[in-house]
Protein backbone atom coordinates (compact mmCIF):
# COMPACT_ATOMS: atom_id res chain seq x y z
CA UNK A 1 0.00 0.00 0.00
CA UNK A 2 3.09 2.53 1.02
CA UNK A 3 5.08 1.07 -2.02
CA UNK A 4 1.48 2.14 -4.34
CA UNK A 5 1.42 5.55 -3.05
CA UNK A 6 4.97 6.18 -3.31
CA UNK A 7 4.84 5.36 -6.53
CA UNK A 8 1.91 7.70 -7.40
CA UNK A 9 3.56 10.70 -5.86
CA UNK A 10 6.15 10.40 -7.16
CA UNK A 11 4.80 9.92 -11.20
CA UNK A 12 2.40 13.17 -10.07
CA UNK A 13 5.32 15.27 -9.08
CA UNK A 14 7.45 14.56 -12.06
CA UNK A 15 4.70 15.16 -14.40
CA UNK A 16 4.37 18.27 -12.63
CA UNK A 17 7.41 19.41 -12.39
CA UNK A 18 7.86 18.39 -16.29
CA UNK A 19 5.45 21.03 -17.33
CA UNK A 20 7.01 23.59 -14.98
CA UNK A 21 5.67 26.69 -16.92
CA UNK A 22 1.68 25.90 -17.25
CA UNK A 23 1.96 24.37 -13.31
CA UNK A 24 2.95 28.05 -12.45
CA UNK A 25 0.70 29.41 -14.50
CA UNK A 26 -2.32 26.98 -12.93
CA UNK A 27 -1.00 28.19 -9.20
CA UNK A 28 -0.61 31.73 -10.14
CA UNK A 29 -4.38 31.47 -11.41
CA UNK A 30 -5.48 29.51 -8.43
CA UNK A 31 -3.46 32.10 -5.88
CA UNK A 32 -5.19 34.62 -7.63
CA UNK A 33 -8.55 33.56 -7.18
CA UNK A 34 -7.95 32.27 -3.84
CA UNK A 35 -6.00 35.55 -2.73
CA UNK A 36 -8.79 37.97 -4.08
CA UNK A 37 -11.51 35.94 -2.48
CA UNK A 38 -9.90 36.28 1.02
CA UNK A 39 -9.54 40.10 0.44
CA UNK A 40 -13.00 41.03 -0.56
CA UNK A 41 -14.40 38.61 2.35
CA UNK A 42 -12.06 40.69 4.76
CA UNK A 43 -13.24 43.76 3.30
CA UNK A 44 -17.32 43.09 3.06
CA UNK A 45 -16.81 42.06 6.47
CA UNK A 46 -14.90 44.66 7.66
CA UNK A 47 -17.10 47.20 6.63
CA UNK A 48 -20.50 45.09 7.75
CA UNK A 49 -18.63 45.29 11.40
CA UNK A 50 -17.20 48.80 11.37
CA UNK A 51 -21.01 49.60 10.61
CA UNK A 52 -22.66 47.18 13.35
CA UNK A 53 -19.94 49.27 16.17
CA UNK A 54 -20.82 52.83 14.50
CA UNK A 55 -24.29 52.13 14.61
CA UNK A 56 -25.04 49.88 17.15
CA UNK A 57 -22.59 50.62 19.87
CA UNK A 58 -23.16 54.45 19.16
CA UNK A 59 -26.81 53.74 20.66
CA UNK A 60 -28.66 51.06 23.07
CA UNK A 61 -28.61 47.47 22.49
CA UNK A 62 -32.55 47.35 23.66
CA UNK A 63 -35.01 50.33 23.83
CA UNK A 64 -37.47 50.20 26.06
CA UNK A 65 -40.47 52.93 25.06
CA UNK A 66 -43.61 53.83 26.89
CA UNK A 67 -45.51 52.55 23.77
CA UNK A 68 -47.34 49.87 23.56
CA UNK A 69 -46.85 47.10 20.10
CA UNK A 70 -50.66 46.90 20.12
CA UNK A 71 -53.83 49.27 21.81
CA UNK A 72 -55.10 48.09 24.99
CA UNK A 73 -58.16 46.15 25.40
CA UNK A 74 -61.07 48.28 26.20
CA UNK A 75 -63.40 47.03 29.33
CA UNK A 76 -66.42 47.00 26.91
CA UNK A 77 -64.91 44.82 24.83
CA UNK A 78 -64.06 42.29 27.53
CA UNK A 79 -67.78 42.49 28.89
CA UNK A 80 -69.39 42.12 25.97
CA UNK A 81 -69.77 40.65 22.56
CA UNK A 82 -70.51 43.17 20.92
CA UNK A 83 -70.23 46.74 22.07
CA UNK A 84 -70.77 50.28 20.52
CA UNK A 85 -69.47 53.39 21.74
CA UNK A 86 -70.15 57.20 21.09
CA UNK A 87 -68.96 60.52 22.46
CA UNK A 88 -66.84 58.94 25.05
CA UNK A 89 -63.63 61.29 25.70
CA UNK A 90 -59.93 59.88 25.79
CA UNK A 91 -58.96 60.77 29.54
CA UNK A 92 -55.44 62.48 29.25
CA UNK A 93 -52.76 59.80 30.69
CA UNK A 94 -49.61 60.82 32.38
CA UNK A 95 -46.96 60.16 29.74
CA UNK A 96 -44.27 57.52 30.48
CA UNK A 97 -42.88 54.54 31.85
CA UNK A 98 -45.06 53.37 35.16
CA UNK A 99 -42.45 52.86 38.03
CA UNK A 100 -39.77 53.40 36.07
CA UNK A 101 -37.00 52.35 38.61
CA UNK A 102 -38.63 49.48 39.73
CA UNK A 103 -39.08 47.86 36.41
CA UNK A 104 -35.29 48.38 35.84
CA UNK A 105 -34.92 46.59 39.12
CA UNK A 106 -37.29 43.71 37.85
CA UNK A 107 -35.03 43.65 34.19
CA UNK A 108 -31.42 44.01 36.41
CA UNK A 109 -31.91 41.07 38.44
CA UNK A 110 -31.79 38.56 35.20
CA UNK A 111 -30.45 40.93 32.59
CA UNK A 112 -26.90 40.10 31.23
CA UNK A 113 -26.09 43.40 30.82
CA UNK A 114 -26.61 47.20 31.71
CA UNK A 115 -30.21 49.20 32.17
CA UNK A 116 -30.46 52.88 32.62
CA UNK A 117 -33.12 55.71 32.23
CA UNK A 118 -33.60 58.17 29.60
CA UNK A 119 -36.39 61.27 28.89
CA UNK A 120 -36.56 61.63 24.68
CA UNK A 121 -38.46 64.68 23.94
CA UNK A 122 -38.58 66.91 20.71
CA UNK A 123 -37.20 70.84 21.02
CA UNK A 124 -36.30 73.47 18.48
CA UNK A 125 -32.49 75.20 19.58
CA UNK A 126 -31.87 78.85 19.16
CA UNK A 127 -28.75 80.77 18.47
CA UNK A 128 -27.80 84.01 17.04
CA UNK A 129 -31.15 83.99 15.30
CA UNK A 130 -30.91 80.27 14.11
CA UNK A 131 -33.43 77.58 14.79
CA UNK A 132 -32.87 74.03 14.61
CA UNK A 133 -34.98 70.74 15.47
CA UNK A 134 -32.96 68.20 17.71
CA UNK A 135 -34.02 65.32 19.46
CA UNK A 136 -32.90 65.84 23.02
CA UNK A 137 -32.25 62.48 25.24
CA UNK A 138 -32.09 63.40 29.18
CA UNK A 139 -29.11 61.10 30.39
CA UNK A 140 -28.14 59.89 33.80
CA UNK A 141 -24.33 60.70 33.56
CA UNK A 142 -23.40 57.75 35.89
CA UNK A 143 -25.55 55.32 34.17
CA UNK A 144 -25.09 56.24 30.57
CA UNK A 145 -21.24 54.67 29.95
CA UNK A 146 -22.66 51.61 31.43
CA UNK A 147 -25.82 51.45 28.45
CA UNK A 148 -23.98 53.59 25.33
CA UNK A 149 -20.54 55.07 23.88
CA UNK A 150 -22.06 58.80 24.15
CA UNK A 151 -19.35 59.39 26.81
CA UNK A 152 -16.58 57.82 24.22
CA UNK A 153 -17.98 60.45 21.60
CA UNK A 154 -17.50 63.30 23.04
CA UNK A 155 -15.06 65.42 21.11
CA UNK A 156 -15.09 68.19 23.10
CA UNK A 157 -16.47 68.75 27.21
CA UNK A 158 -17.49 65.43 28.75
CA UNK A 159 -20.58 63.58 30.02
CA UNK A 160 -19.38 64.22 33.48
CA UNK A 161 -20.22 68.18 32.75
CA UNK A 162 -23.62 68.22 32.41
CA UNK A 163 -23.87 67.53 36.31
CA UNK A 164 -21.23 70.57 37.48
CA UNK A 165 -23.15 73.46 34.80
CA UNK A 166 -26.53 74.03 35.13
CA UNK A 167 -29.05 73.42 33.00
CA UNK A 168 -26.04 71.77 30.70
CA UNK A 169 -26.55 70.43 27.22
CA UNK A 170 -24.56 68.71 24.79
CA UNK A 171 -24.93 68.98 21.24
CA UNK A 172 -23.98 67.18 18.28
CA UNK A 173 -21.11 68.50 16.10
CA UNK A 174 -22.79 69.22 13.01
CA UNK A 175 -25.66 70.92 15.12
CA UNK A 176 -23.62 73.00 16.55
CA UNK A 177 -21.56 74.04 13.16
CA UNK A 178 -24.82 74.84 11.70
CA UNK A 179 -26.09 76.73 14.92
CA UNK A 180 -22.11 78.63 14.90
CA UNK A 181 -22.27 77.79 19.10
CA UNK A 182 -19.32 76.40 20.79
CA UNK A 183 -18.58 75.06 23.68
CA UNK A 184 -18.45 77.76 26.98
CA UNK A 185 -21.69 79.98 25.42
CA UNK A 186 -25.38 79.23 26.02
CA UNK A 187 -28.50 78.73 23.75
CA UNK A 188 -31.91 78.60 24.01
CA UNK A 189 -34.12 75.42 24.16
CA UNK A 190 -37.63 75.67 23.37
CA UNK A 191 -40.62 72.54 23.31
CA UNK A 192 -43.59 72.32 21.28
CA UNK A 193 -45.40 73.22 24.28
CA UNK A 194 -44.05 76.35 24.54
CA UNK A 195 -41.54 76.10 27.46
CA UNK A 196 -37.89 77.44 26.85
CA UNK A 197 -34.84 77.07 28.98
CA UNK A 198 -31.40 79.01 28.52
CA UNK A 199 -28.82 75.89 28.55
CA UNK A 200 -25.01 76.44 28.05
CA UNK A 201 -23.10 74.23 26.16
CA UNK A 202 -21.07 71.37 28.31
CA UNK A 203 -20.03 69.18 25.12
CA UNK A 204 -19.56 68.57 21.55
CA UNK A 205 -20.74 64.92 20.17
CA UNK A 206 -19.82 63.06 17.25
CA UNK A 207 -21.14 59.84 16.11
CA UNK A 208 -19.93 59.76 12.85
CA UNK A 209 -23.32 59.47 11.34
CA UNK A 210 -24.04 62.95 9.99
CA UNK A 211 -27.62 62.70 10.70
CA UNK A 212 -27.28 62.12 14.05
CA UNK A 213 -24.45 64.35 14.60
CA UNK A 214 -27.20 66.67 13.27
CA UNK A 215 -29.93 66.53 15.30
CA UNK A 216 -28.51 65.34 18.42
CA UNK A 217 -28.38 66.69 22.14
CA UNK A 218 -28.12 65.76 25.70
CA UNK A 219 -29.21 66.99 28.86
CA UNK A 220 -29.19 65.65 32.59
CA UNK A 221 -32.67 63.24 33.31
CA UNK A 222 -34.06 66.08 35.17
CA UNK A 223 -33.55 69.06 33.06
CA UNK A 224 -35.26 66.51 29.72
CA UNK A 225 -37.93 66.40 32.71
CA UNK A 226 -38.77 70.00 33.08
CA UNK A 227 -38.54 70.47 29.13
CA UNK A 228 -41.09 67.93 28.70
CA UNK A 229 -43.12 69.47 31.94
CA UNK A 230 -43.32 66.11 33.70
CA UNK A 231 -40.92 66.00 36.66
CA UNK A 232 -39.50 62.79 37.76
CA UNK A 233 -40.86 61.42 33.96
CA UNK A 234 -38.76 58.82 32.54
CA UNK A 235 -40.60 57.59 29.09
CA UNK A 236 -37.22 55.54 27.86
CA UNK A 237 -34.89 52.61 29.11
CA UNK A 238 -31.62 51.66 27.38
CA UNK A 239 -30.42 48.14 27.91
CA UNK A 240 -26.69 47.50 26.45
CA UNK A 241 -25.97 43.52 26.20
CA UNK A 242 -22.90 41.42 27.10
CA UNK A 243 -24.07 39.74 23.66
CA UNK A 244 -25.39 41.89 21.22
CA UNK A 245 -26.75 39.53 19.01
CA UNK A 246 -29.07 38.49 21.60
CA UNK A 247 -30.80 41.65 21.58
CA UNK A 248 -33.95 40.16 19.98
CA UNK A 249 -35.01 37.47 22.44
CA UNK A 250 -33.60 40.27 25.40
CA UNK A 251 -36.15 42.53 24.00
CA UNK A 252 -38.90 40.10 23.38
CA UNK A 253 -38.55 39.13 27.17
CA UNK A 254 -38.66 42.17 28.69
CA UNK A 255 -41.64 43.54 26.25
CA UNK A 256 -43.27 40.53 27.67
CA UNK A 257 -43.00 40.95 31.31
CA UNK A 258 -43.75 44.57 31.13
CA UNK A 259 -45.81 44.85 28.52
CA UNK A 260 -44.36 48.31 27.43
CA UNK A 261 -43.00 47.75 23.68
CA UNK A 262 -39.21 46.90 23.59
CA UNK A 263 -37.69 47.28 19.66
CA UNK A 264 -33.91 45.43 19.63
CA UNK A 265 -31.20 47.30 17.38
CA UNK A 266 -32.16 44.43 15.06
CA UNK A 267 -35.67 45.63 14.73
CA UNK A 268 -34.61 49.47 14.06
CA UNK A 269 -32.06 48.37 11.70
CA UNK A 270 -33.67 45.83 9.55
CA UNK A 271 -33.92 47.26 6.28
CA UNK A 272 -29.99 47.75 6.68
CA UNK A 273 -29.54 43.97 8.14
CA UNK A 274 -31.77 42.57 4.68
CA UNK A 275 -29.10 44.78 2.76
CA UNK A 276 -26.22 43.23 4.15
CA UNK A 277 -27.80 40.10 3.13
CA UNK A 278 -27.89 40.88 -0.42
CA UNK A 279 -24.43 42.50 -0.41
CA UNK A 280 -23.02 38.68 0.72
CA UNK A 281 -24.79 37.03 -1.16
CA UNK A 282 -23.33 39.32 -4.40
CA UNK A 283 -19.96 38.84 -2.72
CA UNK A 284 -19.97 34.77 -2.10
CA UNK A 285 -21.55 34.55 -6.11
CA UNK A 286 -18.52 36.78 -7.07
CA UNK A 287 -16.35 35.23 -5.17
CA UNK A 288 -17.45 31.57 -6.51
CA UNK A 289 -17.49 33.04 -9.94
CA UNK A 290 -13.29 33.92 -9.57
CA UNK A 291 -12.36 30.17 -8.02
CA UNK A 292 -14.46 28.92 -11.24
CA UNK A 293 -12.50 30.64 -13.01
CA UNK A 294 -9.36 29.53 -11.50
CA UNK A 295 -10.13 25.97 -11.59
CA UNK A 296 -10.63 26.00 -15.58
CA UNK A 297 -6.58 26.79 -15.35
CA UNK A 298 -6.28 23.66 -13.38
CA UNK A 299 -8.37 21.89 -15.92
CA UNK A 300 -6.46 22.98 -18.89
CA UNK A 301 -3.17 21.58 -17.52
CA UNK A 302 -4.01 18.20 -16.60
CA UNK A 303 -5.94 17.81 -19.69
CA UNK A 304 -2.84 19.01 -21.40
CA UNK A 305 -0.59 16.40 -19.33
CA UNK A 306 -3.10 13.96 -19.65
CA UNK A 307 -3.00 14.14 -23.35
CA UNK A 308 0.78 14.03 -23.71
CA UNK A 309 1.07 11.21 -21.16
CA UNK A 310 -0.87 9.08 -23.14
CA UNK A 311 1.89 6.51 -23.97
CA UNK A 312 3.16 6.49 -20.65
CA UNK A 313 -0.49 5.79 -19.58
CA UNK A 314 -0.33 2.74 -21.66
CA UNK A 315 3.08 1.71 -20.50
CA UNK A 316 1.56 2.27 -16.96
CA UNK A 317 -0.87 0.34 -17.82
CA UNK A 318 0.21 -2.67 -19.39
CA UNK A 319 2.71 -2.55 -16.29
CA UNK A 320 -0.27 -3.69 -14.51
CA UNK A 321 -1.20 -0.45 -12.67
CA UNK A 322 -5.24 -0.34 -12.49
CA UNK A 323 -7.71 1.93 -13.72
CA UNK A 324 -8.01 3.43 -10.44
CA UNK A 325 -4.11 4.24 -9.45
CA UNK A 326 -3.94 5.83 -12.88
CA UNK A 327 -6.67 8.04 -12.28
CA UNK A 328 -5.28 9.13 -8.71
CA UNK A 329 -2.02 9.88 -10.06
CA UNK A 330 -3.80 12.81 -12.11
CA UNK A 331 -5.93 14.16 -9.74
CA UNK A 332 -2.65 13.91 -7.36
CA UNK A 333 -1.62 16.54 -9.48
CA UNK A 334 -4.68 18.77 -9.51
CA UNK A 335 -4.53 18.58 -6.25
CA UNK A 336 -0.83 19.81 -5.75
CA UNK A 337 -1.48 22.67 -8.20
CA UNK A 338 -4.51 23.59 -5.98
CA UNK A 339 -2.56 23.32 -2.93
CA UNK A 340 0.05 25.13 -3.94
CA UNK A 341 -2.43 27.83 -5.51
CA UNK A 342 -4.19 27.81 -2.31
CA UNK A 343 -1.25 28.46 -0.01
CA UNK A 344 0.16 31.17 -2.84
CA UNK A 345 -3.37 32.39 -2.72
CA UNK A 346 -3.53 32.64 1.01
CA UNK A 347 0.01 34.85 1.24
CA UNK A 348 -1.34 37.15 -1.79
CA UNK A 349 -5.09 37.74 0.06
CA UNK A 350 -2.88 38.39 3.37
CA UNK A 351 -0.80 41.28 1.95
CA UNK A 352 -3.77 42.73 -0.11
CA UNK A 353 -5.63 43.31 2.68
CA UNK A 354 -2.92 44.85 4.71
CA UNK A 355 -2.49 46.82 1.73
CA UNK A 356 -6.02 48.23 1.97
CA UNK A 357 -6.02 48.54 5.37
CA UNK A 358 -2.63 50.85 5.08
CA UNK A 359 -4.22 52.99 2.38
CA UNK A 360 -5.83 56.26 3.56
CA UNK A 361 -9.16 57.80 2.49
CA UNK A 362 -9.59 61.72 2.63
CA UNK A 363 -13.31 61.69 3.26
CA UNK A 364 -15.16 64.78 1.59
CA UNK A 365 -17.54 65.23 4.54
CA UNK A 366 -15.28 64.18 7.34
CA UNK A 367 -11.70 63.26 8.16
CA UNK A 368 -9.45 60.94 6.62
CA UNK A 369 -10.22 57.24 7.57
CA UNK A 370 -8.74 53.83 6.67
CA UNK A 371 -10.63 50.97 4.85
CA UNK A 372 -12.03 48.97 7.56
CA UNK A 373 -11.10 44.85 6.98
CA UNK A 374 -11.91 42.17 9.31
CA UNK A 375 -9.13 39.09 9.11
CA UNK A 376 -11.04 36.19 10.20
CA UNK A 377 -9.83 32.53 9.48
CA UNK A 378 -12.83 31.25 8.04
CA UNK A 379 -12.28 33.34 5.33
CA UNK A 380 -9.31 31.68 4.42
CA UNK A 381 -10.91 28.25 5.37
CA UNK A 382 -13.58 28.98 3.25
CA UNK A 383 -11.67 30.39 -0.48
CA UNK A 384 -8.91 27.64 0.03
CA UNK A 385 -11.58 24.58 0.55
CA UNK A 386 -13.57 25.58 -2.46
CA UNK A 387 -10.10 26.49 -4.51
CA UNK A 388 -8.67 22.36 -3.16
CA UNK A 389 -12.38 20.96 -4.40
CA UNK A 390 -13.09 23.10 -7.58
CA UNK A 391 -9.08 22.04 -8.40
CA UNK A 392 -9.47 18.29 -7.90
CA UNK A 393 -12.60 18.21 -9.61
CA UNK A 394 -11.49 19.90 -12.86
CA UNK A 395 -8.33 17.71 -12.64
CA UNK A 396 -10.89 14.34 -12.06
CA UNK A 397 -12.74 14.61 -15.43
CA UNK A 398 -9.30 14.50 -17.95
CA UNK A 399 -8.30 12.14 -15.29
CA UNK A 400 -10.79 9.78 -15.77
CA UNK A 401 -10.80 9.96 -19.66
CA UNK A 402 -7.26 8.92 -19.45
CA UNK A 403 -7.51 6.17 -17.15
CA UNK A 404 -10.41 4.11 -18.84
CA UNK A 405 -8.21 4.21 -22.27
CA UNK A 406 -7.35 0.99 -23.43
CA UNK A 407 -3.37 0.67 -23.59
CA UNK A 408 -3.62 -1.17 -27.30
CA UNK A 409 -5.42 1.66 -28.39
CA UNK A 410 -3.03 4.19 -27.25
CA UNK A 411 -0.08 2.76 -28.42
CA UNK A 412 -2.17 2.01 -32.45
CA UNK A 413 -3.35 5.40 -32.13
CA UNK A 414 0.16 6.71 -31.65
CA UNK A 415 2.24 4.56 -33.92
Amino acid sequence: MLAALGLIVSIAVTHVRARLRQTIVGILGVATGVGFSVMMAALMQGSQDDFVANLVDAMSHVTVTDDRRSPPVQPAETAYVAAEIHGQSTPANRPGLKNPYALMDQIEAWLPGAVAPAVSTRAVIRYAGRDMAAAVTGVDPLREPKVSKVATKIVDGSLDALRKASNGIILGDKLAEKLGVKVGQSVVVATGAGRTMVAKVVGLYHSGMRFTDESAAFTLLKTAQILAGQTGLVNELRVRLDDVMAAREIASRIEAQTGYKSVSWQEQSNDLISSFAIRNMIMYTVVGAILLVASFGTYNIVSTITHEKTRDIAIMKSLGLREALVRRIFVLEAFLIGLAGMAAGFALGYAMSRGLGAMTIKMPFGDAQHLPLAYNPLHYFIAGAVALVSSVFAGYLPARKAASLHPVEIIRGAS
